[in-house]
């Protein structure tokens, strides 16, 4: 038995003394109303109503359970009330500065076809982490490992010019002491300066005998891409980032390197109704790669 329709029908009967009109008040049908009632009678074992032609009157012991049923009626209507609010409150969450502008548009859009509203955070891995044991956001997307990674972006090199090569490998870019001009360098954007990136780009370049300098770690994007695009220096990046900075991608030779993405809530929340519904989404924002073979896709 709807135990709480049962007790709506019989406080809206109650209150207009009329099978007819509660009914109406309380949005359904007499026949329905009826049938809650009774169902609610045969429950207690003791009649609610004494049924005229015309009118229904409450019996002592309707009498005595109606303040009861109003009560859990009101607070049936409050609780549902809560949980609306609650689906309308809005997910802060802390996302990776990489994304674009419309991509983070495109991203919140799609939420509210969800009934999700999104208050992005734009910050850097290491603010993200901090947002979340702060419990300043509901939600942040981390930067993990490969391996612990939902979602993952290929990481490259990209530079103005077109390397005529299908993977730029580093030890090409090393240089002799006596070589004319500057030695061209590798610019690390923020959203890349993670151990698990950052590391084993610097131990490659210790390998193959690169100079230290031709590793910079960015203090921001701009920055960096206002280099690359004004030397021969290349920029680690994704193939969306390349195509937005107009410059040529390809894959590093000697390593693959990637970025990883993991949704991770606050104060042990659980992250899946988001992930659930918004991952294609979170995957386009990310310009996360669902092709199986990325390189033959950046061949043109």
């Amino acid at each position: 038995m709807d135990l709480v329709g049962a007790c709506r029908a019989f406080v809206s009967v109650s209150e207009r003394g009329s099978f007819t009109v509660g009914a109406a008040a309380a949005r359904m049908s007499q026949s329905v109303a009826s049938r809650r009632v009774a169902a609610l009678e045969e429950r207690f074992g003791e009649q609610l109503f004494e049924r005229t032609s015309r009118r229904a009157v409450l019996t002592p012991f309707g009498r005595e359970m109606l303040p009861v049923a109003r009560q859990l009626v009101q607070a049936a209507d409050v609780l549902l009330h809560e949980a609306e609010a609650a689906k309308r409150k809005p997910w802060r969450l802390a996302v990776p500065g990489i994304c674009s502008t419309v991509g983070l548009a495109r991203l919140v859009a799609e939420a509210r076809g969800h009934g999700i509203t999104l208050d992005l955070r734009v910050a850097a891995p290491a603010q993200r982490l901090e947002l979340i044991h702060a419990q300043q956001v509901r939600a942040a997307l981390l930067a993990v490992p490969a391996d612990e990674a939902t979602w993952s972006v290929p990481l490259g090199l990209a530079g103005v010019q077109e390397p005529g090569v299908r993977r730029v490998y580093l030890e090409t870019l090393r240089v002799g002491r006596a070589a004319p001009g500057p030695a061209r360098r590798i610019w690390i954007q923020p959203e890349d300066d993670v151990p698990h990136i950052r590391d084993p780009l610097t131990r490659l370049r210790d390998a193959v005998g690169l100079r230290p300098a031709q590793l910079v770690a960015a203090t921001d994007l701009t920055t960096a891409a206002a280099e690359v695009l004004s030397t021969h220096d290349l920029l680690l990046c994704s193939p969306a980032q390349a195509a937005e900075l107009a410059l040529k991608w390809r894959p590093i030779g000697e390593i693959t390197l990637g970025r990883g993405f993991a949704l991770a809530a606050a104060a042990d929340g659980n992250p899946q109704p988001i992930e659930g519904r918004l991952g294609g989404a979170i995957a386009r924002c990310l310009g996360a790669d669902t092709r199986a073979d990325t390189e033959e896709g950046t061949q043109a």
